[in-house]
């Protein structure tokens, strides 16, 4: 078995004289968190047990925190912290800019099936919230509720809550069906799979409807007005949101038609902002800043939940090789035409398709490295 998680996000409802208690509290949380964020960047310490002896005591008097909110302070800045170390590689002091609060379950905060209770600075409060899809989750012979995170958006309050959840954990020797997917802009993806069929997401529309918000955000920024940074920033979330389910949808789509104990194999495209880059001025921002990565956490996150692996293999050249009979040349595909056509045998086919054939017989050669028995036979 392993352990999963899922962010489920339950929309509380607020009476305006909580909703004083609530903003106060929030604000006070974040501005504690720029305070130890600065000392972070001096001292250059992720220490918890050295930072809670340091600033305990100040962040209970100076910002009237509560004892969990001021334990809850420090981890939340540690966290910001390291995450900015893994994925900068540099010391960038953050910024806490939006209302937050992070709570710990059974101390900061309880959920219960008719109301969600949290801890402000100055009492404990009850609140109603929205409990469509939320059912489920009270199992708690399944399901665990870790910390939470209080975010306002808008005027409206949103609980962010960590479920913690065990799947039964796939093993290679299970495997009984693999799927090749090449991802692109073209086609969102295409998949080849052991029963010898091709699957196609269409990127047609997505091109047309990025490209749209492409056009007016350069309008928007001509004008330069504060109603145009405004409007800049809504269609920005907008858009952002709107990507994200289209990735959901898509890697929901191929999970639920494959069968348990699948093996997806994707290609490995770390650095391919970097190879972007050098692509055409004209054609640079849809290469750039399409969302392979989104697509590729949301497939093995569901992977994982319906008993199937996810593998990376390396890329190249799983558009230039013939998947019948291993020529492999740069002649052989016609990227304007989108057709491969082998130079060496004659095969043709769509050169996506080609690339998900590649990543299919990749994903065959690994279970046979594996020297795994039943082995899929291509």
């Amino acid at each position: 078995m392993q352990k999963m998680s899922v962010t489920a996000k339950v929309k509380v409802c607020v009476s305006d004289k909580d909703k004083a208690l609530l903003d106060k509290t929030m604000y006070a949380y974040r501005i504690a968190c720029n305070w130890v964020a600065k000392y972070i960047f001096r001292t250059h310490n992720l220490e918890i047990n050295s930072l809670n002896k340091i600033l305990y005591l100040t962040l209970r008097s100076k910002y009237n925190l509560k004892s969990q909110m001021a334990q809850s302070v420090i981890k939340t800045v540690i966290a910001r912290y390291k995450s900015i170390l893994e994925t900068q590689g540099e010391w960038i002091k953050p910024e806490f800019r939006k209302p937050q609060y992070d709570l710990v379950w059974n101390r900061d905060y309880d959920l219960r099936e008719d109301y969600f209770s949290v801890n402000t600075l100055e009492r404990r409060v009850k609140l109603p919230y929205v409990s469509k899809g939320m059912t489920k989750y009270f199992n708690k012979e399944e399901y665990k509720f870790g910390t939470a995170k209080l975010v306002n958006k808008r005027g409206k309050y949103f609980l962010h809550i960590s479920v913690n959840f065990l799947v039964e954990e796939s093993k290679l020797s299970d495997i009984r069906n693999v799927v090749g997917i090449d991802r692109g802009i073209n086609f969102v993806v295409a998949t080849y799979d052991s029963n010898n069929k091709s699957g196609f997401v269409s990127g047609k529309e997505i091109k047309q409807k990025r490209a749209k918000y492409s056009k007016t955000r350069k309008e928007l920024q001509k004008r330069g007005t504060a109603s145009a940074r405004r409007r800049l920033k809504a269609i920005g979330n907008k858009e952002n949101r709107w990507m994200q389910d289209v990735n959901h949808c898509v890697s929901k789509a191929l999970v639920e038609n494959s069968p348990k104990h699948t093996l997806f194999v994707l290609e490995d495209l770390t650095g391919i902002r970097k190879a972007t880059e050098r692509v055409r001025l004209r054609h640079r921002y849809v290469s750039v800043s399409w969302s392979f990565y989104d697509l590729e956490q949301k497939l093995i996150y569901k992977a994982k939940k319906s008993q199937c692996t996810v593998i990376k293999v390396d890329p190249r050249y799983t558009s230039q090789c013939c998947p019948k009979c291993g020529h492999t040349e740069k002649a052989n595909r016609d990227k304007k035409l989108h057709l491969f056509t082998c130079n060496e045998c004659g095969y043709k086919s769509n050169d996506d398709r080609i690339g998900a054939m590649n990543l299919y017989n990749m994903g065959i050669s690994y279970l046979k490295e594996a020297v795994v028995p039943n082995t899929v036979v291509a």
